[in-house]
């Protein structure tokens, strides 16, 4: 519980602080102000960055992937009460792959609740078993994409077709838990997550450790990669 007490407040810090709110790296709910994300919080805050070499943390995703790690991307994940959006079903190893240029699938999630995990506040949803089927997205990635996906994903979603066979043949489920409670998952997995209609809000720190052995490479589809802030460039391994 101290430890929560200290990401939460951190939270709270980091979306009042004026110079974070107008970093680039902070990305706002489509149609208003209120803070949707910030990106690479580990280099914006040393509260998050102690987190990311916490050996709890980083251990695990060692022990996973085989190898040694680097972020390929951290953020802060804000879901108010009353007015956080959702974030479609999409696999994230599509997006990292086509345009981060990430080779293989040798990456981690890991998706720590900074607030109490309802079934009813937008809580994560998985299709247990969908790492094991790529899924591309049709169509072609417009020029600077990501300013508009990270507020509301519209092009380089997965078809219903897809979707729905991947449903009905892995079922769907969603994790909930106290705060401090964390999931990982493979970066293929089929995820998503409803909006919060609910007072009760829903915040998370999420964070993706790649194996050293997988950095990234020019894009697979896509003129040129994002910015480093969304996918890393820098690949020496998190420290002890």
């Amino acid at each position: 519980p101290a430890e929560v007490a200290e990401y939460s407040a951190e939270l709270e810090r980091l979306s009042s602080d004026p110079a974070v709110l107008r970093d680039e790296r902070t990305v706002t709910e489509k149609g208003s102000d209120e803070v949707r994300s910030i990106f690479e919080v580990h280099k914006i805050s040393e509260v998050f960055a102690r987190l990311v070499r916490d050996p709890r943390v980083v251990g695990r995703a060692r022990q996973i992937l085989g190898s040694e790690v680097y972020v390929h991307q951290s953020r802060v994940n804000y879901k108010p009460g009353f007015g956080g959006k959702d974030f479609y079903w999409h696999s994230d190893f599509e997006t990292w792959h086509a345009e981060d240029g990430m080779p293989r699938m040798r990456a981690v999630s890991i998706s720590i609740a900074l607030t109490e995990n309802f079934v009813h506040n937008g809580g994560l949803m998985i299709m247990p078993g969908s790492h094991k089927t790529f899924v591309a997205c049709v169509g072609e990635t417009p020029e600077n994409h990501y300013r508009e996906s990270l507020k509301n994903q519209e092009i380089g979603t997965p078809d219903p077709g897809s979707l729905a066979i991947l449903a009905g043949k892995h079922g769907i489920e969603l994790f909930t838990g106290a705060a401090g409670s964390a999931t990982m998952f493979d970066c293929n997995c089929m995820h998503g997550s409803n909006g919060n209609i609910t007072p009760f809000p829903r915040s998370n720190v999420f964070i993706v450790f790649n194996s050293v052995e997988n950095a990234c490479v020019e894009p697979f589809s896509a003129s040129s990669p994002r910015p480093s802030f969304i996918g890393a460039r820098d690949f020496t391994p998190v420290g002890p």
